[in-house]
């Protein structure tokens, strides 16, 4: 490890007493992929666009390898890499560059359950007059509702937007079939893989998406580095401002999510295989401590490292307070936190109401352990038993 690393100054992961069970929201930077971001960032520090000397000619190396690391995870050209601050940027830059390239207004087909960045940056467009918003349905396990998405296509969308898996339920979604039909119809796919990348097979040659968006941080890289993959985008298209001159690249960002999308294609499928196995462990456990506990989801078609859960009668925002310091999860996407309101994505689930207000979700990781689980499993259990029994109410479910 470099010797400016200040991971040497951590704690090990082993000694920490909060088991951390929310990798939806965020991962843990992987030490081996900080090693390169500090690394670029103290040793490997110049300008990837000042190639006149040797540091920036290292640091345009270093962008360039990235670009082609990120390509071959996704079986993509790395021509088609752009990189950015996460997916939310690379949203807003592949819908403003729909935009741009379409009459207007563009007419947008959106599913219920996309993530906040994509409903939002659409529904804006909306307000401003550049777009027209479909919005396509979902049923109880927030599989979409393909008949409706058929339905939408025959309409004359120009721009399809679905994830490839949901960030709070785990649903999969049948991306490659769902490309193809946008494809059929003269509409473009912008593709949400940002819970999916590393977790389930991409294959963009294949797929012939318009548009990918994924970021860093899901995947043990650090904060503030994504990419938007596009054989069609052109920086200076979108509203011909962007492109006009070329910012100073992260390059630190950049080298960290290269090698962060290396080791995702060296160990995703084995990683995959063993957060699967706990994932079920610690839902099994739990359906057994935890009497009327539901599975939200498709629990045939789920993310590996995905468990959401919902326990009636216990509010998930007083079974956090009874975990805090023991056992980090959360009640929902990240970008909903504070914002008490329910989860649009259970919502449009058509979940009842006890179901919604006792969500639990699940995210596991590379550094969760079998221990973790038993141990999380046994302090989750007794936090819905003390709200439960603190908060006596009637349980539907």
């Amino acid at each position: 490890m470099s010797k400016y690393s200040p991971l040497t100054k951590q704690a090990p992961i082993a000694q920490r007493t909060t088991v951390y069970l929310d990798h939806h929201a965020t991962t843990p930077v992987d030490p081996r992929v900080a090693e390169v971001a500090i690394r670029m960032m103290v040793e490997e520090f110049g300008n990837a666009n000042g190639v006149e000397n040797i540091h920036g000619e290292h640091a345009a190396s270093a962008v360039a390898e990235a670009r082609d690391k990120v390509a071959r995870l996704l079986r993509a050209e790395p021509d088609d890499v752009y990189f950015t601050s996460g997916s939310t940027e690379a949203i807003q830059l592949a819908i403003s560059h729909s935009i741009a390239t379409h009459r207007s207004p563009l007419k947008i087909a959106v599913s219920r359950v996309e993530h906040k960045a994509v409903i939002d940056t659409a529904l804006r467009a909306e307000r401003l007059g550049l777009a027209v918003v479909t919005w396509i349905e979902v049923d109880e396990k927030a599989r979409l509702d393909r008949s409706g998405y058929n339905r939408a296509l025959q309409t004359g969308i120009d721009l399809v937007c679905v994830m490839a898996a949901n960030n709070e339920v785990g649903t999969i979604y049948p991306i490659e079939e769902l490309v193809r039909e946008a494809r059929e119809h003269g509409a473009n796919a912008l593709i949400d893989a940002t819970q999916a990348v590393g977790r389930m097979p991409i294959n963009l040659e294949e797929l012939n998406a318009a548009y990918v968006v994924f970021s860093g941080h899901k995947i043990y890289s650090p904060k503030g580095i994504g990419a938007l993959v596009s054989p069609i985008f052109e920086p200076a298209s979108v509203f011909g401002l962007q492109g006009a001159h070329h910012p100073t690249p992260n390059v630190s960002g950049i080298a960290a999510l290269g090698s962060a999308c290396e080791l995702m294609e060296l160990e995703g499928e084995a990683e995959t295989r063993r957060l699967s196995q706990l994932r079920d462990l610690l839902q099994e456990r739990l359906l057994h401590l935890v009497p009327d506990l539901v599975v939200n989801g498709d629990e045939a078609g789920r993310l590996p490292h995905n468990l959401h859960v919902s326990a009636p009668g216990a509010l998930n925002d007083v079974v956090l307070s009874h975990l805090r310091g023991k056992v980090s999860i959360s009640t929902g996407s990240a970008c909903n936190t504070g914002a008490q309101e329910p989860s649009h994505v259970l919502r449009a689930m058509r979940l009842p109401d006890a179901r919604i207000d006792s969500c639990l979700r699940i995210g596991l990781g590379r550094t969760t352990t079998a221990s973790d689980i038993e141990l999380a499993a046994v302090q989750i259990a007794q936090a819905i038993h003390d709200v439960r029994t603190a908060f006596p109410e009637d349980i539907d479910v």
